[in-house]
C-alpha cells in the first residue's frame, strides 16, 4: 500500500505549514511496497551501492555539458537561489555541479554567536528525539537501531550516548548538500560503517524500519568540554548516504572553501565551517548528544506535535512527528542548564 498523502513541515522562520514536493514518490512507494514484498532480490539490487551509483549517474551526469539557460531553469524549478552561489551560472554545466554547489554561507547563513548554542549541521528538515524511554522525546527505533548506528563493537561509544538525546537532519535532492560542523570540538574517533542505499523518502523510511542504521555512514566523534569547544559533552555525527549518493567527501576548511582537508583524529574543528560534501542524492544526518547535555530549541520542540500538519510519520508512528525546516549554521540547541 503506497502513501498518497502529502507531507508536510513547519517553516521555521514563518511556522507555516509547507507541502513537501516528493521527487518519483510512486516510484519509491512502489519499490518499498509490493517490489520489497514479492521480489526481494530486486530490492536489494536497487538498494545495492552499484545500482545506487548506476542511478546516481543518469540522474546528475548524464547527459554532459548543461548550457547555462538550462542550469538556471533546472535551478528555477527547485527553488534554489541563485544569488546565495558562490560560482558563477556557467560554471553549472551538469546536474551534480548544481547539487555540489558552494554558497556564500558567510553572508546567508549567519552562525549564533552564543558560544553554547549547537548548530544545525545542513540545510534540512528535522525532528529531534531522545534515547530515554522517560523522555517525552521518547522514539523507540523507529529510524535506526541505536547498538546497529553506531556498530556493536563501540561499546566505549555505546556506553557514552547511553539514554541521550538525538536528532534527524533529512536533506532532500535540491538542498545544499555540504555539511557543517555542529559543535566546536576535539576529533576523537572517525570510522565509516558499510551499508545499503536506502531512500530517505519519508514513506520509504517508515516502511524500511531503522534504515538509518543499515545504510552506509560516517560516523564523528567530538568532545567538546576541551579548550574552544562549545561545551556540551561528546557528540556524534553521522552522515548518512541514500539512494543515488555516491559517498561522502570529508574536506573540512578552516576558512570558507579554502584549503579543504581531510577529518582525523586529533583534529580541531570548529562549529559552522564545512566538514564534508554528500554526493548528490538525498541523504541524512544524525546528531547523538549525551545525557541532560543539551536542550532542544523551543520552536523545534513545538512543531514536533503540530495537529495542522499531515506528516507521513503519522502512518507508521504512535505519535506524530512534524519536521521543522532548519537551515545550515542555525541555532537548534543550547548547554544544558540543571
Amino acid at each position: 500500500m503506497t502513501n498518497c498523502y502529502p507531507h508536510q513541515y513547519i517553516e521555521r522562520e514563518t511556522s507555516r505549514v509547507r507541502n513537501e514536493p516528493l521527487i518519483a514518490d510512486q516510484t519509491v512507494n512502489t519499490i518499498y511496497s509490493s517490489v520489497r514484498e514479492r521480489a526481494p532480490v530486486l530490492y536489494n539490487l536497487v538498494t545495492s551501492a552499484r545500482m545506487s551509483g548506476l542511478l546516481g549517474y543518469l540522474m546528475y551526469d548524464f547527459p554532459p555539458g548543461l548550457r547555462a539557460s538550462s542550469s538556471a531553469k533546472i535551478m528555477a524549478e527547485l527553488d534554489i537561489d541563485r544569488r546565495e552561489c558562490l560560482d558563477s551560472p556557467d560554471a553549472f554545466d551538469s546536474v551534480r555541479k548544481i547539487f555540489e554547489r558552494k554558497i556564500r554561507y558567510w553572508q546567508c547563513r549567519p552562525l549564533p554567536g552564543e558560544n553554547d548554542r549547537v548548530a544545525s549541521p545542513a540545510d534540512s528538515k528535522m525532528l529531534a528525539g531522545s534515547l530515554t524511554e522517560h523522555s517525552a522525546l521518547f522514539i523507540k527505533e523507529k529510524f535506526f537501531r541505536y547498538e546497529e548506528l553506531l556498530g556493536p563493537e563501540k561499546t566505549d561509544w555505546l556506553t557514552a550516548f547511553e539514554g541521550g538525546d538525538f536528532a534527524v537532519f533529512r536533506l532532500t535532492p535540491e538542498k545544499y548538500h555540504y555539511n557543517h560542523c555542529p559543535v566546536s570540538g576535539r576529533v576523537v574517533d572517525i570510522y565509516e560503517i558499510a551499508g545499503q542505499y536506502h531512500s530517505c523518502n519519508p514513506g520509504a523510511v517508515v516502511a524500511a524500519v531503522t534504515p538509518f542504521s543499515k545504510n552506509k555512514r560516517v560516523v564523528t566523534i567530538i568532545d567538546t568540554d576541551v579548550e574552544g569547544g562549545t561545551g556540551v559533552g561528546l557528540v556524534a555525527m553521522i552522515e548518512v548516504v541514500a539512494l543515488m549518493i555516491g559517498g561522502i567527501v570529508q574536506c573540512y576548511s578552516e576558512h570558507r572553501y579554502d584549503e579543504p582537508q581531510p577529518v582525523v583524529p586529533g583534529m580541531f574543528i570548529r562549529r559552522g565551517r564545512p566538514k564534508s560534501l554528500y554526493r548528490p542524492g538525498s541523504s541524512v544526518d544524525v546528531l547523538l548528544f549525551q545525557r541532560e547535555k543539551i536542550t532542544f530549541s523551543g520552536d523545534i520542540l513545538a512543531n514536533l506535535h503540530r495537529s495542522d500538519a499531515r506528516s507521513r510519520y503519522l502512518a507508521g508512528f504512535r505519535r506524530p512527528l512534524v519536521e521543522t525546516e532548519v537551515m545550515v549554521r542555525a541555532p537548534i540547541a543550547k548547554r544544558w542548564r540543571s
